[in-house]
């Protein structure tokens, strides 16, 4: 259910919604619009993200939620998103969805949608498989610091406390890189 503060395709036609924006009255905000008046916040990026996924089980994870959280300009397309260990959804397509062991903790609701605490989204970026994979987050991970949605130092104590997790270490040095001057 999209918000009221956003305009979807399910509203108007996107050729109209296209030329609104062109016409300067609308803005994209990932699949959806808004007007240029309305405030971009994470309520309205998490409204566009579950019009996107049509699922509310479904929770905004990773680059998404680093987008929603304002760490980013864009949001990455497909999605980052993932379920509750156990859940099984249908998948309307478009986004990539994994099955994590998650608690309520590790969950914020702007906009009653799930998102992946600001804390959360930096360590599962932070533990991604792979030097591609962290090329595409890295950023989004510098983003969330800079924004002062994350404190470094409480993303070290947090991965400190992970133990043995496959990435910790990993994750160990990619953090000492973002923080080291270049």
């Amino acid at each position: 259910m999209p918000s009221s503060r956003l305009l979807t395709t399910d509203d108007w036609p996107e050729a109209e919604l296209r030329a609104a924006t062109l016409a300067g009255d609308l803005v994209e905000v990932g699949a959806c619009w808004a007007s240029i008046a309305e405030p971009q916040d994470a309520g309205l990026r998490a409204a566009s993200f579950a019009w996107s996924t049509g699922d509310p089980r479904v929770i905004a994870a990773g680059r998404t939620a680093t987008w929603i959280w304002g760490a980013r300009s864009r949001p990455p397309l497909p999605h980052d998103a993932c379920v509750r260990a156990g859940q099984r959804i249908h998948r309307r397509g478009g986004e990539r969805i994994r099955e994590i062991a998650i608690t309520a903790a590790d969950l914020v609701h702007p906009g009653g949608v799930s998102v992946t605490t600001p804390v959360r989204t930096a360590l599962d970026l932070l533990r991604v498989h792979g030097d591609e994979a962290w090329s595409a987050s890295a950023e989004s991970v510098a983003g969330l610091i800079a924004i002062g949605a994350v404190a470094p130092q409480t993303l070290q104590h947090r991965l400190e406390l992970l133990g043995t997790v496959p990435m910790v270490r990993q994750a160990e040095r990619r953090l000492a890189g973002l923080l080291s001057p270049r």
